[in-house]
């Protein structure tokens, strides 16, 4: 089971990795886009959102504190399914639904991260291919 843990890891990650990369090296386009959201500080939060989001991937795919990264992942993606995905505020019919649709997987990505953050933070010693053990 070690092994499927250690792929699932990678798997859920992948997003997180390349987001981070987005968000530190397109950051005016993306500070653009979270000005238009209303985010105080759009060049700010979207530079500490891609090293919050690459700091949380890097430590549950290396195993280094692993309930740590998960529940940084987690404190990225509840705020950000709100903050950025208000599908309540469109009139559009298709925004309506595209922002829905980011905001529902936004919520479940943050909840399988909080279940991450729970397995880790309660069974960590006994998983298998992890560089330390969790910190909580």
């Amino acid at each position: 089971m070690d092994v499927v843990i250690l792929v699932g890891r990678i798997l859920f990650v992948i997003l997180f990795l390349g987001s981070a990369l987005g968000h530190l090296t397109k950051t005016s386009d993306l500070a653009a886009y979270a000005r238009s959201k209303g985010v105080p500080s759009p060049r700010a939060a979207t530079q500490a959102s891609g090293v919050l989001m690459l700091v949380g991937a890097l430590l549950l795919v290396l195993g280094i504190w692993a309930d740590l990264g998960a529940l940084l992942l987690f404190l990225f993606l509840l705020p950000t399914a709100f903050q950025m995905h208000p599908f309540w505020t469109e009139r559009s019919a298709g925004t309506r639904e595209q922002e829905r649709v980011h905001f529902l997987k936004d919520l479940a990505l943050a909840g399988a991260a909080l279940m991450l953050f729970a397995l880790f933070a309660s069974e960590g010693e006994g998983i298998g291919l992890m560089l330390t053990g969790p910190l909580f």
